[in-house]
């Protein structure tokens, strides 16, 4: 069986059929891009932070941990709860919990209602897998495809363009920041209630809260020493005994699972050959994508005495990635067409080679000992962008041709955090290596000079070679899939 298309099931049953495919289309992708703005509206706050709230920079830094670990956490469960009461109810609370986080962060000082904040706003990173699902139950075969390639590739829009944006704003005002984060939720949340008709429910039983309990600990306990190991000591025991515990709950909360008629997560419909190497290919480009987010940032801001640097302001610095979202966004469409042509099996090969495309100029560049200039990053993002672009355009595809329709929103919840495992395992990964190969140099300050480091070239050749190696590992696994690979997945229900 071919895939080139994504099986849509059944008609989905709402209370009138959506008069406007493109109002739905843009109000979701614009709901998309309103909640990946909240990993990146943090990033010009963060050295100004502890001042900000009162606090030290080792707890200023839980800012960052408490939206990742929460959005880890909400993803695959607003998937399952979009399948069971509703997928345009979970949406809408998904978005009312930006707006209640984000008006929380406007209003604190302190580090506590900050934290609650930033971990209400993480919430909101279930809505774009609620989106594709959305797209899946409510759009015309013929306008599906590329409608779920620009859904899946606002993640990247919203990052990209959120940068320098929040940079020019909090300039001026952080509060303001937050502010106008809740009031564009806020319209987004209105737009889904007016232009997105309701979802179909598939309320086959009650919801698995000891399953999603279990699946909270095993993530938090598995993401925790991810974010915080390059602070505590990779061999440092709290680090190694919270891997230990998550392996602990992860056991038992799979043979639970397995158990039950109705789980939280299907992982038999996930160890299936699609579904399972998606999610490998999946969680390798997600790496590749977040090592995009470290490394030209460091290079266009570190200063020129570096020998790498290139002396750049937080604003400078994202008007040169900004360029990275809008190609992302286009290529989408491209990578839609591949899909509808050759196959989505093709079009996630093609996509993850063209980012390692762009990993290979950069090593090249480096190799050469050639400064990296800010032109040589905007073509190298745009690159590695444009094939993020149409990457991501496949995995749903892929997913949604594989599991039933009832199992949608679940399934897109789960490949949603396969990405975010990548990205969190890249921050940890590329992280530690620019933060161990460094070269220092002494800044003059009011007070005297201040002794600073930076990564050095060898940091970042290493840092290239391991996203070298995550785009190689994501190609594998969209090449071991098979053009009949459905006829082993799920019958579309």
């Amino acid at each position: 069986m071919s895939t080139k298309s994504i099986p849509t099931g059944e008609p989905a049953h709402q209370d009138g059929p959506p008069s406007h495919p493109t109002a739905i289309i843009a109000t979701l992708c614009a709901a998309g891009i309103s909640v990946s703005l909240m990993q990146t509206i943090i990033v010009p706050l963060i050295p100004r932070l502890p001042d900000y709230l009162h606090t030290s920079n080792d707890n200023a830094a839980w800012a960052l941990t408490a939206t990742l670990l929460t959005g880890a956490v909400s993803t695959p469960i607003a998937g399952r709860l979009g399948d069971m009461y509703g997928k345009r109810l979970i949406l809408v609370l998904t978005l009312a919990a930006v707006v209640l986080g984000s008006a929380v962060c406007a209003l604190s000082d302190q580090l506590l209602p900050f934290l609650v904040g930033r971990g209400l706003q993480g919430v909101g990173m279930g809505a774009i897998a609620l989106g594709i699902s959305i797209l899946r139950d409510c759009l015309p075969p013929e306008r599906l495809g590329s409608a779920v390639a620009a859904m899946s590739a606002s993640l990247g829009v919203g990052g990209a363009l959120g940068l320098p944006i929040a940079a020019l704003i909090a300039q001026h005002n952080w509060h303001l920041l937050f502010w106008g984060a809740a009031g564009v939720s806020l319209l987004c949340l209105i737009a889904v209630l007016i232009v997105v008709p309701p979802s179909p429910i598939h309320r086959t039983a009650g919801f698995d809260y000891l399953g999603a309990l279990g699946l909270a600990a095993a993530l938090t306990l598995l993401l925790l020493p991810l974010s915080k190991g390059a602070t505590w000591g990779w061999a440092s025991a709290p680090t190694l005994g919270l891997f230990a515990a998550s392996i602990l709950v992860f056991v038992p909360w799979i043979a639970y699972e397995l158990r039950r008629d109705h789980p939280l997560v299907d992982l038999r419909t996930t160890a299936t050959r699609t579904v399972a190497l998606t999610n490998a290919a999946s969680a390798a480009a997600g790496l590749g994508f977040f090592a995009m987010s470290l490394i030209p940032v460091q290079l266009l801001m570190a200063p020129a005495a570096t020998g790498n640097g290139n002396g750049l302001s937080m604003v400078a610095a994202g008007l040169y990635l900004a360029p990275g979202g809008l190609v992302m966004f286009a290529s989408s469409n491209i990578g839609a067409r591949v899909s509808r042509t050759f196959g989505p099996r093709t079009s996630l090969a093609v996509g993850v080679t063209v980012m390692g495309l762009g990993y290979l100029i950069q090593l090249g560049l480096l190799l050469a000992h050639a400064h990296i200039g800010p032109w040589h990053l905007v073509l190298i993002t745009c690159c590695i962008s444009a094939g993020i672009g149409i990457a991501y355009a496949a995995m749903p595809a892929l997913i949604m041709g594989a599991v039933p329709l009832r199992q949608t929103g679940e399934a897109n919840g789960v490949n949603a955090l396969m990405r975010s495992l990548g990205m969190s395992v890249a921050s940890a990964m590329i992280g530690m290596v620019l933060a161990h190969f460094v070269v220092g140099i002494d800044i003059p300050t009011p007070h005297g000079v201040a002794h600073h480091s930076f990564p050095s070239d060898t940091g970042y050749l290493i840092a290239t070679i391991i996203s070298l190696v995550a785009c190689a590992a994501s190609v594998t696994c969209a090449l071991l899939l098979k053009i009949d690979d459905e006829k082993d997945a799920p019958v579309p229900a």
